[in-house]
């Protein structure tokens, strides 16, 4: 990382996005654990609930499981902060479809806010971005990476 400042901005988002993986988890322990096998059936949740009866298991939408391959990491700060930025569009835009097919009160008011904070990510991002480039020329930041690179 070029600088401290721009640590700890990255520090806190991450922080704040286990947290976020937290909401989500208890949303939909709530959601689930009352159902009746008649409510898993008819709601197309019995394949999930053969395998994890009604636990807490990441993966999307389709069923893909969550796996460290979606986090798309280059070592490279540049790169990485733009991969950020659209993941966190990307959240955004998941909220959004949530929120077009969910009418329950109680959970679109935690979409609702975990989507605020998915846009105000991208723009920390944005300004993390802005430190990063800002800091290319110094110290032959950016010039070479004296880790693998020789000049």
């Amino acid at each position: 990382m070029p600088c401290p400042e721009l640590q700890g901005m990255l520090t806190d988002i991450g922080v704040e996005e286990l947290g976020h993986l937290e909401m989500i988890g208890t949303l939909v322990y709530q959601l689930t654990r009352n159902l009746s096998i008649e409510d898993i059936k008819k709601g197309g949740f019995d394949a999930y609930f053969v395998d994890h009866t009604t636990g807490i298991y990441p993966q999307s939408a389709g069923g893909t499981p969550w796996s460290a391959m979606t986090i798309q990491s280059k070592g490279d700060v540049i790169t990485d902060l733009h991969e950020d930025m659209a993941a966190e569009q990307k959240a955004r835009t998941t909220y959004d479809n949530i929120l077009r097919l969910v009418d329950d009160p109680d959970v679109r008011d935690v979409i609702k806010f975990l989507r605020a904070r998915e846009v105000v990510h991208y723009q920390r991002f944005g300004e993390g971005l802005r430190i990063a480039t800002d800091k290319l020329d110094s110290n032959n930041f950016y010039l070479f990476n004296p880790a693998f690179d020789k000049k």
